[in-house]
């Protein structure tokens, strides 16, 4: 059964307190704290055990309560929140002073967004302040896309979990930053820097992180992220057959229902479409972990030429899935 306003109402009660709050998004659940809260903010680090090097994202109901946590607010920043918000793009802009430093991770920026689910905007619209919302998972791991995904890894004492049924994107939101010229996608996501582009009518670096920084402006910039605990691989279709006979031990493979996976590899079936795959990705990868089989195998599912646009989000996932472990 999904929350209602009784709920609302505890989980503004326990946010006022301090505590954590997990909310449903269009994207992926978040980890709720009252972005001005200091404390709260830290107690979200701790709980998921993020790196301080790891910035959140602010999640507001307007424009006008994201004018509150930015020092600016650049004519783009209204076009792109006219045209997307509520929904899946966040922006990155100069930071107000009542945001605490290790929402920025103690950089001179935050990244602010509204998300597109009437349970969470109904929640901020009643505390009357902005929440952080990484995803509501322990750091690293694949992000949550029920309620039942954030109370495998919380306890009850530990986060309130509103449920607001599974999120119909399924991947985070894609990441702009208006702070440089011109702007740059920091992370990509359902929305594509081709979209972002023609609201504003300027171009727009797509996905090109630049040089090293010493402070990230946006999550999700490790190199290993949103990782399943088996060792995930990569796989062009053309290269399935072989991979699969180099495994040593049995692999499940995520793919096209027209592949061929036969004893002892097992296969979870994926779609064909970008967005129909986005939404299923996290929940399939949490199915192939639970098999605890000793290799998870992703048939590209843009096939064997690099990724597409419409790709670019999903490959960006699966890549840093892929990735080696950080630490």
């Amino acid at each position: 059964m999904h929350s209602g306003p009784e709920d609302i109402a505890h989980a503004v009660s326990l946010l006022k307190q301090g505590r954590l709050v997990a909310f449903p998004t269009e994207t992926v659940y978040g980890l709720g704290a009252d972005a001005l809260n200091a404390g709260a903010v830290d107690a979200v680090f701790r709980a998921k055990g993020r790196p301080a090097t790891n910035p959140l994202i602010v999640h507001v109901v307007d424009e006008a309560m994201a004018r509150r946590v930015s020092s600016q607010w650049p004519r783009a920043a209204s076009v792109l929140a006219e045209r997307f918000w509520p929904g899946p793009l966040t922006l990155v802009l100069p930071r107000a002073p009542a945001v605490p430093d290790a929402v920025a991770a103690g950089g001179a920026t935050v990244a602010v967004r509204c998300p597109d689910h009437p349970l969470t905007l109904a929640l901020i619209e009643t505390l009357g302040a902005p929440l952080v919302g990484p995803s509501a998972n322990r750091s690293g791991g694949i992000s949550p896309t029920c309620a039942e995904h954030v109370r495998e890894s919380f306890s009850e004492a530990e986060v309130f979990v509103l449920d607001g049924g599974p999120c119909v994107g399924g991947i985070e939101s894609t990441v702009v930053d208006l702070t440089t010229d011109p702007p740059r996608v920091l992370r990509p996501g359902l929305i594509t820097s081709d979209q972002i582009a023609a609201a504003l009518g300027t171009p727009v670096e797509a996905n090109n992180p630049g040089p090293a920084e010493q402070i990230a402006r946006s999550p999700g910039q490790h190199r290993s992220h949103y990782a399943p605990a088996t060792p995930l691989r990569l796989v062009a279709p053309a290269g399935l057959t072989q991979a699969l006979g180099a495994e040593e031990g049995a692999a499940v493979v995520l793919g096209p229902a027209d592949i061929l996976v036969s004893n002892p590899h097992t296969s979870i079936e994926m779609p064909h479409a970008p967005a129909a795959y986005a939404a299923r990705l996290y929940a399939a990868l949490r199915e192939a972990d639970a098999q605890r089989l000793p290799r998870i195998l992703v048939v590209q599912p843009w096939g064997d030429s690099p990724p597409t646009a419409a790709w670019e989000a999903v490959a960006d996932r699966l890549r840093r899935a892929a990735a080696p472990r950080e630490g």
